[in-house]
């Protein structure tokens, strides 16, 4: 094998992974969830930026609000996931680069200071933050069923009312339940997606 990770691993991760649609009643607590982003800090991101956020959708109340920006077709399983997490990210992620990068403090000012290029370098870093943290829930033997089936500016206007978190994607997080899975997709073969020069 050309893997360091053993079978069973990459079966967990990747091989028999899959976007849950319905899940158990078995909670989620927030000792998982702090142990997932304790791992998937790690994963690497351009000038060490951590633009992501995470705001955990607990009670029925916030739950209701998110539900009235979903899709119709995500709104059961919102409704009913042991926890919903709502990945964004943060506008202003530049003002904690002096502590992220200590030997580099001038970054902040150097390659942050317009707005727009933080929106683009934020969108981008929190989107594969957001990928380590999927595969951190999985890790933590969980499934995720990630969506972007939403209004976008609605999630905005109702949890991040300054304007400065921008919503990526809503991810339930549960154990699967009954029929969680749709069957599976194909994917692209090596030869279709590799060219080697």
């Amino acid at each position: 094998m050309a893997l360091v990770l053993d079978s069973a691993a990459q079966d967990l991760l990747f091989r028999e992974a899959r976007t849950a649609n319905t899940f158990t009643e078995e909670p989620v607590s927030d000792e998982q969830v702090q142990a997932i982003y304790d791992l998937v800090k790690y994963g690497p991101t351009a000038f060490n930026q951590s633009p992501l956020r995470v705001t955990l959708i607990r009670s029925d109340e916030a739950r209701e609000r998110l539900c009235g920006h979903m899709a119709e077709g995500n709104q059961p399983k919102t409704r009913t996931a042991p926890l919903v997490a709502v990945l964004s990210y943060h506008l202003d992620f530049h003002e904690r680069l002096p502590e992220l990068l200590p030997h580099a403090p001038h970054i902040k000012d150097a390659v942050f200071s317009e707005e727009s290029v933080r929106e683009s370098a934020g969108s981008l870093n929190a989107t594969l933050q957001a990928a380590y943290f999927l595969i951190g829930v999985r890790a933590a033997g969980l499934a995720a069923g990630p969506m972007t089936g939403f209004d976008a500016d609605g999630v905005n206007k109702e949890f991040f009312g300054d304007g400065r978190q921008r919503v990526l994607m809503v991810v339930n997080i549960g154990k699967p339940g009954p029929d969680a899975w749709f069957p599976r997709s194909p994917r692209l073969s090596y030869d279709d997606v590799v060219t080697v020069l």
